[in-house]
């Protein structure tokens, strides 16, 4: 019995359109990151990017539960001394949605180069339109 190990210029990728209205942020962006990563597919190999194409609209009507719009903080750092910059996810859903769900599907992908190429086949947008019909994306129903 032989393992199938896929290679890059072997993948079939397609594209996916989810939308975010009512959707709790941690949950969507898992699901997010197995298909970018290419978990759901048979020919899965951890070292070869074999995802497929995301498109998440309706960015700012996704949903955090319990106290988390009042709690829970973006963090970043400007790498300068005293340079930590703190934002509640109140703030952050009404100036910068796609930021939100970006940051929650990016940690959720492997770290280093092969993360970085998954994280490039994530596209989101605010509002309810996007510019790739050309791609033909089929409507992903998202489980949970």
């Amino acid at each position: 019995m032989k393992t199938y190990m896929a290679k890059a210029e072997d993948v079939k990728r397609k594209w996916y359109v989810v939308d975010a209205e009512g959707k709790t942020l941690g949950r969507m962006a898992s699901q997010i990151a197995t298909i970018l990563r290419g978990k759901h597919k048979p020919t899965f190999t951890p070292n070869v990017d074999t995802g497929d194409f995301v498109i998440v609209i309706n960015a700012e009507k996704v949903v955090l539960t319990g106290n988390k719009l009042d709690d829970k903080l973006y963090r970043h750092h400007s790498l300068y001394p005293g340079g930590l910059k703190e934002t509640p996810y109140r703030k952050l859903l009404q100036t910068k949605p796609e930021l939100a769900i970006e940051e929650a599907v990016r940690r959720m992908l492997p770290k280093g180069p092969l993360g970085r190429k998954m994280f490039k086949k994530l596209k989101v947008y605010r509002g309810p339109v996007h510019n790739h019909e050309a791609q033909k994306p089929e409507v992903l129903e998202l489980k949970y």
